[in-house]
């Protein structure tokens, strides 16, 4: 694969849904080619059924962020792994759906610094056949952005 030439503008690659282990060999062997070949600044992977198609655990979620993810994306799975509960809050590139209920554990965005400038990620999930029901995704998203520009001067 021949490298692209440097480009001012952010490249930006989302890779989903991560299942189980040859997902995780699949992230693990491509995305340091990708980066180096391609000249990817930021990775966003989907990782909520990294462990199995149950969730995802700290440990493959800290080998997915080793692998050269940048934001580690989850939807309703995130609790599949009980584990889960008290590492969200010490990783904020392991985001969960940012329209839970305020007080659910861990960060539903992030923002944080590439090469190219500054880089915000919101997750949220969509209510379709969903049990609870939860916010509505297109408000916690404005809500969430308008936050992200009051606390970052780059996004005013």
């Amino acid at each position: 694969m021949d490298k692209l030439p440097h480009n001012k503008n952010l490249r930006l690659l989302f890779l989903g849904d991560i299942v189980g282990e040859p997902g995780r060999k699949a992230v693990a062997t491509f995305i340091p080619k990708l980066r180096e070949d391609r000249g990817i600044d930021f990775i966003v992977v989907n990782g909520e059924n990294s462990a199995g198609g149950r969730g995802i655990t700290p440990k493959i979620a800290i080998g997915l962020l080793r692998a050269g993810a940048t934001v580690i994306t989850t939807g309703d799975h995130i609790w599949d792994q009980r584990e889960i509960v008290d590492f969200l809050p010490t990783e904020p590139r392991l985001l969960r759906p940012l329209n839970y209920p305020d007080k659910t554990p861990g960060n539903g965005s992030v923002v944080l610094e590439s090469d190219k400038g500054p880089v915000a990620v919101m997750n949220a999930q969509g209510r379709t056949f969903m049990n609870p029901p939860l916010e509505n995704p297109l408000i916690a998203i404005d809500e969430e952005l308008e936050k992200i520009r009051s606390e970052h001067d780059k996004y005013k």
